[in-house]
């Protein structure tokens, strides 16, 4: 049975304080800090090798920090990262979806994993949020990379967690669905909820989000306030990878 995650309200969503990370000598993420408020909008940016992706898999707890501490809604996330998990949602460069699964029963699976209320309700409502209801009874397989992009973005909404962590969201995604994350992003942080946006592409993030942090050489490069507007398919166990935030192998 799922276990209850209680949110501490006056907590941020985030709070990470010297957070480094070390591969084989080499540094990709140099004592960053960083705390985001629910309710927040985060664009991570920079260029290729900045350390957005290894940032993004630390908050998701998919990447144990070398050093540094990471809380989540209160929760200590280097300690409790199961606890935390429940907590967030993830859309990264892998879409965490069984291929011979259709993406509806993808999400059935999901749902059971979270102990999602009404999940036949729920998982309606959020194929239709992406866009996926005239696609969702097709073997993920068979789905363009874009259309893959939305149900990976189904999955990770249908628990309606406090925390989104999109890794360059819209790759895949034509115009039309590019419009639809971005209402969704919205309408996320209208709820409460926070999100962090990863892209290189900060004129397009810049529509969606409140402030950007930018990254350089894995350290922080700069804050910057933003003025907005109002297939390769998963290994075997793609939902136990990412509730015991692991990394599926290429």
């Amino acid at each position: 049975m799922p276990v209850e995650v209680r949110v501490d309200v006056a907590a941020p969503a985030i709070r990470a304080v010297g957070i480094s990370r070390r591969y084989a000598g080499v540094l990709a993420l140099r004592g960053i800090d960083l705390t985001l408020q629910f309710g927040e909008r985060l664009a991570l940016t920079g260029p290729n090798a900045a350390g957005k992706t290894t940032l993004i898999r630390v908050l998701a707890t998919a990447l144990r920090p070398t050093a540094g501490s990471l809380s989540i809604g209160g929760i200590d996330a280097l300690r409790h990262p199961a606890q935390a998990r429940r907590l967030i949602g993830v859309v990264g460069h892998q879409p965490y979806l069984y291929g011979e699964l259709t993406a509806r029963e993808n999400l059935r699976f999901y749902a059971r994993i979270y102990g999602v209320a009404a999940a036949e309700l729920r998982i309606s409502q959020v194929l239709d949020e992406v866009g996926l209801e005239g696609r969702a009874d097709e073997p993920v397989r068979n789905l363009s990379r874009g259309l893959q992009q939305r149900a990976s973005l189904a999955r990770a909404i249908l628990h309606e967690p406090r925390l989104l962590l999109l890794d360059e969201p819209e790759t895949g995604l034509d115009e039309a669905a590019q419009i639809t994350l971005g209402q969704l992003v919205a309408d996320w942080a209208r709820r409460g909820r926070s999100i962090v946006l990863a892209s290189h592409r900060l004129e397009w993030a810049q529509g969606l989000t409140d402030r950007a942090l930018v990254l350089d050489h894995g350290a922080i490069g700069g804050y910057d306030p933003l003025q907005r507007s109002d297939s390769i398919l998963p290994p075997l166990r793609p939902g136990l990878d990412l509730l015991e935030g692991r990394e599926p192998e290429r």
